[in-house]
């Protein structure tokens, strides 16, 4: 249980917490939120290539600004019907949530740059006008 490649079928925290480069209470939040679900012998988690996976998608989805809740609906889904058409259908619209979102996001911040190029304009002007009459 201590290397860890594709070929494995099980894995330590330590494992999953190495490869992905998180913490292991990182790890644990996950399992806490029914996210993954490891098996236990005695204190000792688990993990299998199912786990793995799943933190590797919610690891994904959180870089692509997926909330947890949005993560599991799409594994509540693809649990639910394997053949995963409702669940691609589902990350379609999120994926257009989430382009629109950013989109209005871009949009606001080029007119937040906007507005602050002309503070900064004006404050040139004003210094230079103030070193102006301190010359006359």
């Amino acid at each position: 249980m201590s290397t860890t490649n594709s070929t494995q079928s099980t894995y330590s925290i330590s494992d999953l917490s190495k490869e992905f480069d998180i913490t292991t209470r990182s790890i644990r939040f996950y399992e806490d939120q029914g996210l993954i679900k490891p098996k236990r012998r005695g204190q000792t988690r688990i993990y299998s290539l199912k786990d793995r996976v799943r933190l590797k998608l919610i690891l994904r989805g959180k870089r692509l600004g997926f909330s947890l809740a949005e993560t599991r609906r799409l594994f509540e889904l693809y649990d639910a019907d394997k053949s995963s058409s409702t669940q691609l259908n589902t990350m379609l619209d999120l994926v257009n949530d989430k382009k629109s979102a950013l989109q209005q996001q871009m949009d606001d911040i080029k007119v937040v740059l906007m507005e602050l190029n002309s503070a900064e304009q004006q404050c040139k002007a004003a210094l230079a006008d103030n070193a102006a009459k301190k010359i006359k």
